[in-house]
């Protein structure tokens, strides 16, 4: 097993139909989740276009012992490999432990386990470098800033993902980082809270930091999902968003509906639908003795008004 560190621009491809039948079971973090969903459509149907390959998919419902229990479940009927989204990326341990304990290849995919530098050697890791994507959506709200004269002084709201989600804590400090650079620390922090990734949980919190009245300039949000959520909660109080830069994560097609209306002003392109498909790559070829780079990264890409033809309908 090779344990280097990639840059893919793309992921390996199985060459030729599958010579035997395949088992893999996937355990989803949440069902109901925009981007997750993508990512799991681009599993199943990159699946069921191979010969022999028979893809079971669970729906952990964010429950870290369902999930844990999905895996010992999957073990159990023998599967020929393991595909995990995490639900909690502090907790993976317990699921490198079980599928290595039972010889089973496991690839985790797109949320980045706690122990990822020391997965075994049937193990990996496919997804984007979140040191990319907060940066990336970041430094485009300090430059657009800077283009409407806030270099003098700017005020902003982060909104912040699962604090047990390894890309929530990844995509804050990544904001943190850039404006602590001399081109970007005009801009000051007024409050960072957690809404869950959550579109509804973005408009209420949205909504009590609008009631203190202080002024803002600029929203950094995690996820498209919360970057939409405090969009509705700004509208709805009646806030011009000529008014207020809104970046956010993933080019979802909600999002990217957001930014042709003109409220979401840049966002970066999380290939989900490739994470998916790659997964299942690198779980076949885990299955079948395959040599597999143990981090396979898809980059992440920003998008912003200039671009954003070329990523509609792409996910």
């Amino acid at each position: 097993m090779k344990k280097t560190l990639i840059a893919a621009t793309a992921m390996m491809t199985i060459m030729g139909s599958a010579t035997f039948a395949q088992t893999i079971g996937a355990s989803i973090a949440r069902f109901d989740d925009n981007f997750l969903t993508v990512m799991r459509n681009g599993m199943v149907e990159y699946a069921d276009g191979l010969d022999g390959v028979e893809l079971q998919v669970e729906d952990a419902t964010d429950d870290v012992a369902k999930q844990l229990d999905q895996i010992n479940n999957f073990i159990a009927s023998g599967v020929d490999a393991i595909i995990v989204n995490a639900v909690d990326t502090s907790a993976t341990q317990a699921m490198t432990a079980a599928a290595e304990a039972a010889g089973i290849p496991l690839v985790y995919v797109n949320r980045q386990p706690i122990n990822v530098d020391d997965l075994p050697d049937n193990q990996a890791f496919v997804a984007s470098n979140e040191i990319e994507s907060g940066t990336l959506a970041a430094f485009e709200a300090c430059k657009m800033a800077r283009a409407e004269g806030l270099a003098g002084g700017a005020s902003a709201y982060i909104l912040m993902g699962q604090l047990s989600n390894q890309a929530a804590v990844q995509r804050t400090k990544d904001v943190d980082d850039v404006i602590g650079m001399d081109m970007c620390n005009f801009i000051s922090i007024i409050d960072r809270q957690t809404a869950n990734w959550s579109r509804d949980e973005a408009q209420d919190l949205m909504t009590n930091w609008m009631s203190s009245g202080e002024p803002f300039d600029i929203v950094f949000a995690n996820n498209d999902e919360m970057a939409i959520g405090a969009i509705q909660a700004m509208k709805a109080n009646g806030m011009s968003m000529d008014d207020v830069i809104v970046v956010g994560v993933d080019a979802t097609q909600d999002a990217l509906v957001a930014m042709q209306a003109g409220d979401l002003d840049a966002t970066v392109f999380q290939d989900a639908f490739g994470q998916g498909e790659g997964s299942v790559d690198a779980a076949l070829a885990l299955a079948r003795g395959e040599d597999v780079d143990q981090k396979v990264y898809i980059p992440f890409q920003l998008v912003t008004p200039a671009n954003l033809d070329e990523y509609i309908d792409r996910n």
